[in-house]
């Protein structure tokens, strides 16, 4: 019971961020209150001209950008949730669930390491039933992938994006995506992209897949292979669904103070 209120801590302390978001309307620094933005809209002829700083315009603003702010949170909040899995369930350590890898310098010799959400390394797993399980998940990865056994044998296990959804098309966001499997692969890792709920485009799922890296989406199927909640269940050992639906009305709760927050024109 201890460990399910520290993973219920993990998702809704990241969401609570989102509550005290404030416009930054272009701008650095904590974002603008009601008052400071209207002082400085009406200190800007144009928009003193046409309205723009009225209250209703930074009503909109919040909300919007907030809107923004809460699935980025979320976010945050899986991501730290499904790293703490890995450690409590597999036995990893901090260091073992991540992955990193670091670039090659740049024009000005500048290098920069990019760090994934979650990492299993198979031959860290103390438990040998465990491991396994996590061995022959891998081996089914591979096939579904369509990776040769050959190369199968060198991988080390599979490294992890974790996402609360995937939402945009954005062509940029998928290339980075794809970098980061193709670095996977280099260092004989499978990639894989976990998303809790089912919103991500299949256009996009199919050009992932193209590219050797497995999509598994928060879809309630008892495949492994496809769905977070039962890859959770059957190679982690947690019913991670069952955690999100004992734990709703504590979550609904904590999104509707947030989402009252952020529609408030104050």
């Amino acid at each position: 019971m201890d460990r399910e209120c520290e993973y219920l801590k993990l998702v809704i302390s990241a969401i609570a961020v989102s509550e005290v978001y404030r416009p930054k309307l272009g701008h650095g620094g904590k974002g603008y209150s009601q008052k400071e933005f209207q002082a400085f809209y009406a200190a800007d002829p144009f928009y003193s001209w046409i309205g723009l700083n009225s209250p209703l315009m930074y009503a909109a603003l919040k909300a919007a950008g907030g809107m923004t702010s809460v699935y980025r949170q979320v976010g945050i909040g899986c991501e730290r949730l499904f790293r703490r899995l890995l450690r409590d369930h597999l036995g990893l350590t901090a260091e073992e669930s991540t992955w990193s890898y670091t670039l090659p310098p740049d024009a000005r010799g500048r290098t920069r390491r990019l760090t994934l959400d979650g990492r299993i390394p198979s031959s860290a797993i103390g438990d040998s039933e465990r491991k396994a399980v996590v061995d022959d998940w891998l081996t089914r990865v591979g096939q579904e992938l369509d990776i040769a056994p050959g190369s199968m044998e060198h991988k080390f296990g599979a490294v992890f994006e974790v996402r609360q959804g995937y939402k945009s098309k954005d062509s940029k966001r998928q290339n980075a995506d794809i970098s980061n499997a193709a670095n996977a692969h280099a260092h004989d890792y499978l990639p894989v992209i976990a998303v809790f709920s089912m919103q991500m485009d299949g256009d996009l799922i199919k050009r992932y897949r193209e590219n050797r890296i497995l999509v598994l989406t928060g879809n309630l199927s008892d495949s492994d292979v496809s769905s977070t909640y039962a890859f959770c269940k059957k190679v982690i050992g947690y019913d991670l669904a069952a955690f999100f639906e004992q734990n709703a009305e504590a979550l609904k709760k904590q999104i509707g103070e947030v989402l009252e927050a952020l529609l408030s024109p104050q």
